[in-house]
């Protein structure tokens, strides 16, 4: 699927991105916009930090990030200010980044690459890619070789034999949860844990609040960024979450954003399920 050849300062790159779409460029790029936080950190993690030159408003880490230009949000890309700085390559989420944005982003004649992310694999999968895009092949190898390595080693640790009913609340108003396709129902199977609503194709669905009553979780999970779900659910008697007070936050820097960060962010998670599985 991907494609390198010769060295890095002369070589000309194919690559196919996630929308199967095949990028020529003449020689790695030196001028990168990247318009959402979890590819600005995969960036730097694989050595491409220094070519950077503008980023979405979100993208907080690494340090270095948080002084770079930025070229708007998840609601709106500013075109003015992306051709002002002259990229040669725009990275881009298709789950995340507006199919709008994206379109007015093609008709500017700059290569974009274009990513998903639904899985934990994916990291792994995207550190190689940008490693190769970007003239970092090698770091991006490595990259990704430590992660699999570190996700191989938590399945073995934490997997047990009956998973624990969870329900994880992504947001409140509305009330959003994950579906199976999504990277977080995958690590609460890693975890000894089961999404209740592994069911649903969407990767993050709109669920009503009579559904969860229905799906009866024995523990419910949230991310810092969102509502306590506590409070929101305390009246819920007939829930076993409630009757126990099972609930836990995590922090969602670590857990919502497909990097090599989502290690710790699994790991924090399945520490915190521990103490409530039998």
């Amino acid at each position: 699927m991907l494609l390198l050849a010769g060295p890095a300062c002369a070589e000309n790159i194919r690559v196919t991105d996630d929308s199967g779409q095949m990028l020529r460029l003449d020689s790695p790029p030196q001028r990168i916009i990247s318009l959402t936080p979890h590819l600005t950190e995969l960036l730097y993690a694989v050595g491409a930090g220094g070519q950077i030159v503008g980023v979405d408003s979100a993208s907080d880490y690494p340090e270095a990030a948080r002084h770079l230009p930025r070229v708007g949000d998840f609601s709106r890309i500013r075109f003015e200010r992306i051709l002002a700085l002259k990229p040669d390559l725009i990275v881009a989420w298709s789950g995340g980044n507006r199919a709008a944005d994206l379109h007015g982003v093609a008709q500017l004649g700059i290569p974009v690459l274009r990513t998903e992310a639904t899985q934990l694999a994916d990291v792994s999968r995207l550190l190689k890619l940008l490693g190769r895009i970007t003239g970092h092949r090698a770091a991006g190898e490595k990259a990704a070789q430590r992660y699999q390595q570190r996700l191989n080693g938590l399945k073995q640790r934490y997997m047990i034999a009956h998973p624990l009913p969870v329900f994880y609340q992504l947001w409140d108003r509305p009330l959003m949860t994950v579906g199976g396709r999504h990277w977080i129902t995958e690590a609460l199977g890693v975890c000894g844990a089961r999404n209740v609503f592994d069911d649903l194709d969407g990767v993050a669905p709109v669920i009503s609040r009579e559904a969860v009553l229905k799906r009866m979780p024995m523990l419910i999970a949230s991310g810092g960024d969102a509502a306590d779900a506590q409070q929101i659910w305390q009246g819920f008697t007939s829930l076993p979450a409630v009757k126990d007070g099972a609930f836990v936050r995590v922090d969602a820097d670590l857990l919502h954003r497909a990097t090599p960060r989502l290690i710790e962010g699994v790991t924090r998670l399945c520490e915190a399920l521990k103490p409530y599985q039998r």
